[in-house]
């Protein structure tokens, strides 16, 4: 399904394979975000074009980088985590394919495994940092499954808008897709059902032009190089 006019698509996915549900259950604790509240996995790929489909290369590990101005929580200090265990291109895939992804050049992806549990005495932060862009071109999220929470409501903004324009629930299965240049987001933390602790656990994945060069040694300087510069500032 290709984006609609306003910058943004929801999109059902298949059934999920039960060993890529299993592999939610050992992510290691994400000392970074999310208040105590997330587990996480992080791999890179780059997605070149091969006739009418994209050939998958995954990327050698590294700590994820990402810019404080987009991510003032995270952002502007290396972030080392565990490369994923298991094969999400297929739902990527499918994802990529609703993307009006340009297939003369190549493609960089950077794909978040994230569980966020919520207890009745710590709800699950699911966005700390507020309504943001990542900084990339395009990004996709994919609800795969959800464990006696309530909340985590997914809203959409127009950069500098007071309120969203698009609010929803997605729910196992479904997938948001956005222009992340054109778009702002943030989820509502889930809550516990019942005094129950639950969990949210869902697929990131998103796509930057590989001349644009949001992976390797050139990218994590600059990423150092700004959080440097903020500080200096301040």
């Amino acid at each position: 399904m290709p984006l609609n006019d306003q910058g943004y698509a929801l999109l059902e996915l298949p059934e999920v394979d039960q060993k890529i549900l299993d592999s939610y259950e050992d992510c290691p604790h994400d000392e970074f975000m999310g208040n105590g509240t997330r587990y996480k996995r992080f791999s890179q790929y780059k997605l070149s074009p091969v006739r009418e489909d994209w050939e998958f290369e995954i990327l050698p590990h590294r700590d994820y980088t990402a810019f404080k101005r987009f991510n003032a929580v995270g952002g502007g200090i290396r972030r080392p985590y565990e490369p994923i265990q298991v094969d999400f291109t297929p739902l990527i895939r499918l994802g990529a394919l609703g993307f009006p992804l340009d297939r003369s050049e190549s493609w960089q992806i950077n794909v978040h495994q994230n569980r966020t549990q919520a207890s009745p005495e710590k709800p699950g932060v699911l966005t700390p940092e507020g309504v943001h862009q990542d900084g990339h071109e395009y990004v996709m999220i994919a609800v795969l499954r959800r464990h006696s929470v309530s909340g985590g409501e997914t809203r959409l903004w127009r950069p500098g808008a007071e309120s969203p324009f698009w609010t929803g629930t997605l729910e196992p299965g479904q997938a948001v897709l956005l222009d992340d240049r054109a778009i702002s987001h943030d989820v509502t933390d889930v809550q516990p059902l019942d005094g129950r602790p639950g969990y949210r656990d869902i697929l990131i994945v998103a796509f930057s032009r590989w001349k644009d060069k949001w992976y390797g040694e050139e990218h994590e300087a600059a990423v150092l190089s700004e959080a440097a510069g903020s500080s200096a500032a301040m």
